[in-house]
């Protein structure tokens, strides 16, 4: 029975009466579809983004619930979720990113490397203004990129300046691109094989990303471009639990570029970031600020294990863009590697484009590294690109480490202090 007040609608059930919107409410949590319901098909060659597509529209027109997706392997292009309507992957599942460029990812407008590109790749999975959004499950997002980076590594090295062909040469999809949106949970599946970045996280607050694995297969030198995690333009993000194999940045925060980075109202700071309990086994850096990035701060990475050798902290300092890279904290890191660098802080020009502009200036500040012990590479790097950057107020403690590299080359840096640091047994003052 339905009962009207002047300003409500209640229901009437055995446990008493309940306003209609929380029923509402309540049906949207619990309402569940099968992408196979809609005519999906596991078969790993049939393309099956109508069907999925169509699953999503339905729920969402319902006043969402969740899209299922059972075991079985489902070949599918872009598909856009909407808001209320989530997505879970069961023990199994994997939604198969088709190679047909042309055929299931027609260009679009769409945020990628700190601009706006006019016509480029849409995501695996799209989600634009889905505050609420969950992506859950045992499942895999596979990218089925080894077609990709072979044909990209041919078009560049056949290039007149190989070092020049732009990372977006090609048509190339991302697993997954979330933006505009607020709490957002990303839980325990698996981005594997990305054709470029995994998971691009652009102007977003409040997100956890817990438990999710980002992987490139082991015999595969180097899938360009193939971040685990893009924190473009966002807030409060928490990273927990999960672990990284790729070959290019495992996290990066990132924003935009150029001498009139700082104005851009498209590209607001990177802020309020958490990592911890993470597992870096390869990559080039475990976390990176930039290539394109403007403004970072509030940075914390925690409890977290390094097996693969890899920069462990870098800081991207490009001569094109004025860059605030501060307040960032490194605590208790275990390493175990043969290779890799603590540190590097240091200039990176490729792409560059001042655009007639005189060269901007930067700051790093306050990096303190905590609790860092096992052994490793090297110390690596901290030097800026001289006249622009002044980095200040660097902080090294409690750190016992074996090293094939003892030496922190250093060079313009101002606050540098050292306390309890060991290096291959021996006690040392780096400052």
């Amino acid at each position: 029975m339905i009962l009207r007040s002047h300003t409500r609608r209640w229901v009437v059930s055995a446990s008493g009466l309940t306003a209609l919107g929380a029923v509402s409410a309540q049906a949207a949590a619990t309402r569940r579809a099968s992408i196979v319901d809609f005519g999906a098909v596991a078969d790993d060659k049939t393309v099956n983004t109508p069907a999925i597509q169509k699953a999503i529209d339905q729920i969402a027109g319902k006043g969402g619930g969740t899209v299922v997706v059972p075991a079985g392997v489902f070949v599918t292009g872009a598909i856009f979720l909407k808001p209320k309507v989530h997505l879970h992957l069961d023990k199994g599942a994997v939604l198969k990113c088709s190679t047909e460029v042309a055929d299931h990812f027609p260009a679009r407008r769409t945020r990628i490397e700190g601009h706006f590109e006019a016509k480029f790749t849409p995501a695996l999975i799209n989600a634009d203004r889905c505050d609420g959004l969950r992506i859950t499950g045992e499942g895999t997002f596979d990218g089925n990129g080894r077609i990709i980076w072979d044909k990209f590594w041919a078009l560049r090295n056949a290039a007149p300046v190989p070092n020049e062909f732009p990372n977006i040469g090609i048509p190339r999809a991302r697993l997954a691109l979330i933006e505009n949106s607020k709490n957002v949970l990303i839980e325990g599946v698996t981005f594997k094989d990305s054709q470029f970045w995994n998971l691009h996280i652009y102007r977003c607050r409040g997100v956890t990303v817990r438990k999710a694995s980002f992987r490139v297969p082991d015999d595969y030198k180097q899938a360009p471009s193939t971040d685990g995690i893009d924190l473009d333009s966002s807030q409060d993000i928490t990273v927990e639990g999960c672990t990284f194999s790729v070959t290019d940045d495992c996290i990066a925060a990132k924003g935009t570029k150029g001498p009139h980075a700082l104005s851009d109202t498209d590209s607001p700071p990177v802020e309020r970031i958490r990592v911890r309990n993470c597992v870096f086994k390869r990559g080039h850096n475990m976390f990176t600020c930039g290539s394109e990035a403007t403004i970072v701060r509030d940075v914390i990475v925690e409890n977290c294990t390094v097996t693969g050798g890899m920069s462990v902290l870098m800081l991207k300092l490009r001569p094109d863009t004025p860059q605030r890279y501060e307040n960032i904290l490194y605590r208790n890191i275990t390493l175990d590697a043969a290779g890799g660098n603590i540190v590097r802080i240091q200039p990176w020009s490729q792409y560059i484009n001042l655009k007639g502009e005189a060269p901007p200036q930067s700051r790093v500040r306050n990096v303190r590294l905590i609790g860092i012990k096992g052994r490793y590479g090297g110390f690596g790097n901290i030097q800026p690109n001289p006249g622009q950057t002044t980095i200040s107020d660097i902080w090294l403690k409690d750190v016992s480490v074996e090293l094939k590299q003892e030496k922190l080359n250093i060079s313009g840096v101002t606050g540098l202090r050292t306390e309890n640091v060991t290096v291959n047994g021996r006690l040392v003052n780096l400052s």
